[in-house]
């Protein structure tokens, strides 16, 4: 079947890594979240597979569903036994994968881009994104900026 929408647990490969977390062992299933996140945000070679991708992809959406105001991560498709708490730490670890899922070095983005609803795929990986790692608003970098000018010019007198 391959894929069958853009959503985190839409394909195959998500599907089959949401069965393989429920058939494993409470203890074991942070773990293998962090491995799929790993082997995204540093991959063993220059250029991420597609099967890598789209297990990054589901595990961050796991991350995001247990983040304050999160959403649920998945549809039938992926995990139904639950997860231990996730640490805060594989926040960052799900933005740098999907920040290697969305690069020009990633099979998978490189597929999505040949489909009709690529934009459509790449709108829902940014929102993903954005959850685990909101984008500064303009007026507070601005003001950031300038506390920063301000302290430097003050310790500098």
């Amino acid at each position: 079947m391959g894929t069958w929408d853009i959503g985190p647990f839409d394909n195959d490969t998500a599907a089959d890594f949401g069965g393989d977390l429920d058939e494993a062992t409470l203890e074991e299933r942070e773990s293998m979240i962090r491995c799929a996140l790993k082997r995204a945000a540093d991959p063993a070679e220059d250029y991420l597979g597609i099967y890598d991708g789209e297990r990054a992809v589901a595990a961050t959406a796991l991350v995001v569903a247990q983040r304050h105001g999160g959403e649920p991560a998945c549809s039938n498709y992926g995990p139904s036994e639950p997860l231990p708490e996730l640490p805060a730490d594989l926040r960052m670890l799900a933005v740098d994968a999907l920040d290697q899922v969305v690069s020009e070095q990633s099979e998978l983005a490189e597929l999505w881009a040949e489909a009709a609803n690529w934009s459509k795929w790449r709108q829902d990986i940014t929102r993903i994104r954005n959850l685990l790692d909101p984008p500064t608003p303009p007026q507070e970098e601005a003001l950031f900026d300038i506390w920063s000018v301000l302290t430097v010019t003050h310790h500098s007198s």
